[in-house]
């Protein structure tokens, strides 16, 4: 499966915009919540023909890996803060994937 190109680079604007806010904790976690998403979309998309079950199937699978991502992300800032401030790092996920979420059903098509 190819990668899609129009999530990626609406990713990494996303990612640039949260470190130059949120500094190197906010790339992190955006970059972090970027690849979560990258991940979901490339599990969900082969499903979209499929029969319901196996849709929810890898609908369910790509919300798993977005909410392991964020324990993974938090997890990283709470054994870390001097290195990675927990606030940036959590807000650079959410303000990532966020709007990635809501652009998913357009990168579906």
């Amino acid at each position: 499966m190819r990668l899609p190109l129009p999530l990626l680079l609406v990713g990494l604007a996303l990612v640039a915009g949260a470190s130059g806010i949120g500094g190197k904790g906010a790339m992190i976690g955006g970059g972090a919540a970027l690849l979560a998403q990258l991940a979901a979309v490339a599990l969900l998309k082969p499903g979209m023909d499929a029969p319901q079950r196996s849709f929810l199937a890898r609908w369910y699978g790509g919300m798993a890996i977005r909410t392991l991502t964020l324990a993974g992300v938090v997890a990283a800032a709470i054994t870390h803060p001097d290195e990675l401030p927990p606030l940036a790092m959590t807000l650079g996920f959410l303000g990532v994937l966020l709007p990635l979420l809501f652009l998913e059903t357009w990168f579906l098509k």
